[in-house]
């Protein structure tokens, strides 16, 4: 475990990432464990949902939770005979939720800043303490 925390993104529909924050789970590209594995005990996660509803078309383009990796179990869970994700537990904060857009030109893991989505096309990884630190200020305003 490294001494200094690692800080994450992991995209997720609004409504995933929000029952997510209410179970105290945080959940990676569809389940996978990869992802979470490479996640340690006290790194910080944020959640950027870039839909409203998992499956739909709807914007969303904000961010919805912060939180701290709980400890050092990536758990599976099952949610259908099809479908058993694996999981982290995660403390989160009490956040308002925050656009994306007034933060694209401060961000520097967005390197394209007309095309900025094309950044969140992975699911889960990590950033930069700054740019945590930056989308933290906005969902803590």
């Amino acid at each position: 475990m490294s001494t200094q925390p690692q800080y994450w993104v992991v995209v997720a529909a609004r409504d995933h990432a929000l029952s997510g924050i209410a179970q105290g789970i945080v959940q990676a590209n569809h389940g996978k464990a990869a992802p979470l594995r490479r996640m340690q005990p006290g790194d910080r996660v944020v959640l950027y949902a870039p839909k409203l509803t998992y499956g739909r078309s709807e914007p969303c383009q904000l961010f919805v939770g912060l939180g701290t990796v709980a400890d050092e179990e990536v758990f599976q869970a099952h949610v259908a005979a099809d479908f058993q994700p694996f999981r982290r537990k995660v403390l989160y904060q009490a956040v308002q939720e925050a656009p994306i857009q007034p933060l694209l030109e401060d961000l520097s893991f967005i390197q394209n800043k007309t095309h900025w989505g094309y950044s969140f096309r992975v699911g889960c990884f990590g950033i930069p303490a700054n740019d945590f630190e930056r989308i933290r200020q906005a969902l803590l305003a």
